[in-house]
């Protein structure tokens, strides 16, 4: 078995610790409102809290886990204007990418086999993610790159079909909104004008199909046929081409 026929992901005791902190800071409900509240533009704690029903010293104390586990920034703003005049103060948002940092966060820990002896980390985790997604209302799949220049970006799939392709300086014009387009670096993955790759909604499910690209596209190290649509499930890798500077993705979607 090569190295890129699977992702390794540790299951040591000390993964697992962090995994469980992770998921225990998630799994209040107060935290993901505070999420849904901050998504669109940065609150200061008065203005949280006021829209989520509590206290102000518990949503601090709630903010503050959000921020030790990189989901929420804080940074100085101004509040609102009183007979004193405009006062500064600490404002919270997500931080950029927060939301689909934790998508891909949830579907990379599904493909985690929990050994004996660890709880209830699966259960948890599984009640977690259904409760991400419902919360956040973006039940949407993804496609989490995770080599090459722009490894970490996540993808949110925002329409039934997207082409996936490096790309095209020339023709910038040919791609649309919603379409994955790589930076030039993956050079080995055919031009989004082409495009290498496409990703389709088939009835309830998800297909991809090798769009005639010279690198082909392989899924869990399988090539698969060109302009042949094969079915896709959660945590399945996706690669365009093999090799240096080609793509590869994980797949996440909520089944």
């Amino acid at each position: 078995m090569t190295e890129r026929e699977t992702i390794s992901i540790s299951t040591d005791p000390a993964f697992l610790q962090e995994l469980s902190e992770y998921l225990d800071v998630l799994s209040n409900p107060i935290r993901l409102k505070i999420i849904k509240v901050i998504e669109r533009e940065p609150k200061e704690i008065s203005e949280i809290s006021a829209r989520i029903e509590t206290s102000y010293a518990n949503t601090k104390k709630h903010i503050d886990q959000l921020v030790h586990i990189g989901l929420v920034k804080k940074e100085a703003g101004f509040g609102r204007e009183t007979a004193k005049g405009i006062h500064p103060v600490w404002k919270f948002s997500l931080a950029e990418g927060g939301m689909e940092t934790l998508i891909k966060n949830m579907g990379v820990f599904s493909r985690i086999n929990i050994p004996i002896g660890y709880g209830d980390i699966q259960g948890r985790l599984d009640s977690v993610r259904a409760a991400v997604l419902r919360e956040s209302g973006n039940d949407f799949p993804a496609l989490h790159l995770l080599e090459g220049k722009n490894a970490g970006v996540t993808y949110l799939i925002k329409k039934d079909r997207v082409l996936i392709g490096r790309i095209d300086p020339d023709t910038p014009s040919m791609t649309t909104e919603g379409d994955i387009v790589l930076a030039e670096e993956y050079i080995v993955v055919t031009r989004i004008t082409k495009p290498h790759a496409i990703l389709s909604k088939i009835g309830p499910g998800w297909k991809i199909e090798d769009y005639g690209s010279s690198g082909g596209t392989f899924v869990n190290s399988e090539s698969i046929k060109q302009k042949v649509k094969t079915p896709l499930k959660n945590g399945d890798v996706i690669d365009l081409a093999m090799g240096k500077n080609s793509a590869r993705f994980l797949f996440i979607v909520n089944e």
